[in-house]
């Protein structure tokens, strides 16, 4: 019961975090529009005077709503880790008694779902062990369709475990041009990709960044 309450509360503040962030990419967008200030640009021309082109006023608020929102955003994930940390430790001793610290497949495991299998639909179950913090335009990460903000739940065959940032950069040196079976979180609904990991003219294989949670 306290680990299915705890969900709950992790999901919703997920959804909660999901739409800050969409606000904010929207705020930032147009801020940094063609001719636009940016979130941080001077408000003032050559002289010294106010710009005429843009509208001082809209900027100003947009800013302010940006700085509300970047601390509600740290605030809020503060709040997940916490409750994720409390998860963790109630499922713990049954982790380590069923699983290995992380698993990863042989590059001969290809292949994913269009639809969510049984598989698929007992790992939406788990919680997410890790974030996208950081994705470059046209990476791999980035045309296969993952998200700034998209929450790991299981990449490939990992999903529980320590040491999950070496298991991830295995996981993907291992299926290099073959897809992964990916299972995400995109503001409180779990979603099922395919990524395939390979070269491309940026760094990585993926062209993301995961943060554990």
């Amino acid at each position: 019961m306290v680990a299915t309450n705890l969900k709950k509360e992790m999901l919703s503040l997920a959804e909660k975090r999901a739409s800050m962030e969409s606000e904010m990419n929207a705020i930032i967008a147009d801020l940094s529009a063609a001719g636009g200030p940016g979130i941080s640009g001077s408000l003032v021309d050559a002289e010294g005077f106010p710009r005429s082109d843009i509208d001082i006023p809209a900027v100003r608020s947009k800013r302010a709503r940006l700085a509300v929102l970047r601390n509600d955003h740290r605030s809020i994930t503060t709040k997940i880790d916490e409750t994720i940390q409390i998860l963790h430790s109630l499922k713990l001793p049954r982790r380590e008694q069923q699983a290995p610290l992380c698993t990863v497949p042989s590059a001969s495991v290809h292949g994913c779902a269009s639809q969510a299998s049984s598989t698929d639909m007992e790992t939406i179950a788990k919680i997410p062990f890790a974030m996208i913090d950081e994705i470059s335009d046209a990476s791999p990460a980035a045309e296969d369709g993952l998200q700034l903000g998209d929450q790991i739940i299981r990449f490939g065959n990992v999903e529980v475990g320590e040491a999950l940032i070496q298991c991830l950069a295995l996981e993907a040196q291992s299926n290099e041009g073959h897809p992964i079976s990916v299972v995400v979180m995109r503001q409180g609904t779990p979603m099922n990709l395919s990524i395939t990991p390979r070269q491309w003219h940026g760094r990585g294989l993926l062209g993301c960044h995961f943060r554990i949670l």
